[in-house]
């Protein structure tokens, strides 16, 4: 069964930072398999081609777009012309994000902003310039890719990436509510300790070696193991489908339990 036939996808921060599978990447190729119509968007138009390679590979029509998600006429350019050939956005999804290591002493106040920028500006910009059309049709499902961070805080110092994640929280549970007459649902989820491209330009620098980190990283989570971006890819398909149709501001960890663990 496609769980998204002929749904329209939008998914800002569909490449990957790196060699492999990202959260992003897996979810458009995910959502193309059950049936949408997957439009990836990353500001790296090298990202944005494999992907989009990988989806055309498989059989699948699309179209990528290189864009600044924290630009607004970038925002407003990618979706005019998305609306433009495919009518509707059916489902929103955001997936980009940054963090920046550092104590409140050591950060800048030009990082704090980019990492808010990057965080929670672009889903600001993209459910701003989405919504009118989801409002219009009277349906839509948007998914913000938030992380666990935004409720536990763990050894890692970034101040920003706490607060900055914990906002999208709270816009996700207030697009839920305020949406919802309109038939508009909005879910956050919640990535734990995940093994994606990510880590390794992020999170790699607080440790001494690549396996420190993923012995601790493994570590830090009930089932002994890091998730990985299929895990998020899943998780989403089930939020942007009907078989979700009920479940509406909900802020999903998806995280091996570590998120109920007192370690």
């Amino acid at each position: 069964m496609k769980r998204l036939e002929n749904k329209v996808a939008l998914v800002m921060g569909a490449g990957s930072s790196g060699p492999g599978w990202g959260n992003g990447k897996a979810t458009a190729v995910t959502y193309a398999r059950h049936g949408a119509i997957v439009l990836p968007v990353d500001m790296n138009p090298e990202s944005v081609a494999e992907t989009v390679e990988i989806l055309r590979a498989e059989g699948f029509d699309t179209l990528g777009y290189t864009g600044d998600a924290t630009r607004e006429a970038d925002v407003v350019r990618i979706v005019r012309d998305v609306i433009a050939r495919y009518g509707r956005i059916d489902i929103l999804q955001n997936n980009v994000g940054t963090t920046i290591m550092g104590s409140i002493e050591e950060t800048s106040e030009k990082s704090w902003d980019h990492v808010f920028d990057v965080n929670v500006k672009t889903v600001f910009l993209a459910c701003k310039h989405v919504l009118p059309h989801m409002v219009a049709k009277s349906s839509g499902v948007i998914i913000n890719i938030s992380s666990l961070a935004s409720l536990q805080i763990n050894k890692y110092p970034y101040f920003s990436y706490y607060g900055s994640k914990s906002a999208v929280n709270q816009i996700t549970k207030a697009l839920a509510v305020h949406y919802a007459p309109q038939g508009i649902r909005a879910n956050a989820i919640l990535p734990g300790v995940m093994d994606t491209p990510l880590i390794y330009k992020q999170i790699a620098g607080e440790f001494s070696s690549i396996d420190e980190m993923l012995r601790a990283r493994n570590a830090a989570s009930p089932m002994g193991r890091m998730g990985d971006a299929w895990d998020i890819a899943n998780a989403s398909l089930f939020l942007a489908s009907d078989e979700a149709k009920y479940i509406n501001g909900v802020i999903l960890p998806v995280d091996g339990g570590k998120s109920c663990w007192g370690r």
